[in-house]
């Protein structure tokens, strides 16, 4: 699959939760692809997600160094800021499709970074928003 690819929070979790061997295994891959292929897109509000499970919600947690130095690495996908240009993004994509706030802005920073496709388990399979298609990669 060629093109940008946006990276949802949980996905990202899942590469560093111990707790699903099989989904682990696919989400590491996931990442380690688009990182070679420089086709991955994140954005700011995916990474505080991402702090904040991997560090106070997994069970054993990660230590905050060690999840402070993922959030470092993944400053070269070119996270996008929660701003106002992505908030009226949202907004968009919110009163188009009836998504909740947080999910309208996944797909709004997506827009932003030019993707084709979101990888996400919290979004429909196969839906198009906007012509972004969601991915489930555990399916």
């Amino acid at each position: 699959m060629s093109g940008k690819s946006f990276v949802d929070t949980n996905i990202i979790v899942y590469a560093r939760d111990p707790a699903d061997p099989y989904k682990q295994t696919l989400a590491e891959d996931l990442l380690k692809r688009l990182s070679r292929d420089r086709s991955g897109r994140i954005s700011t509000q995916v990474l505080n997600e991402y702090y904040v499970t991997v560090t106070h919600k997994l069970k054993p947690g990660m230590l905050p160094e060690e999840a402070w130095l993922d959030v470092k690495d993944f400053q070269v996908w070119r996270p996008v800021a929660v701003d106002m240009p992505l908030l009226n993004q949202a907004f968009r994509f919110q009163q188009r499709y009836g998504l909740s706030w947080w999910d309208s802005l996944i797909l709004g920073a997506a827009n932003l970074s030019d993707c084709i496709r979101v990888y996400s388990e919290d979004l429909s399979h196969g839906q198009m928003y906007f012509g972004i298609e969601v991915v489930n990669p555990f399916v």
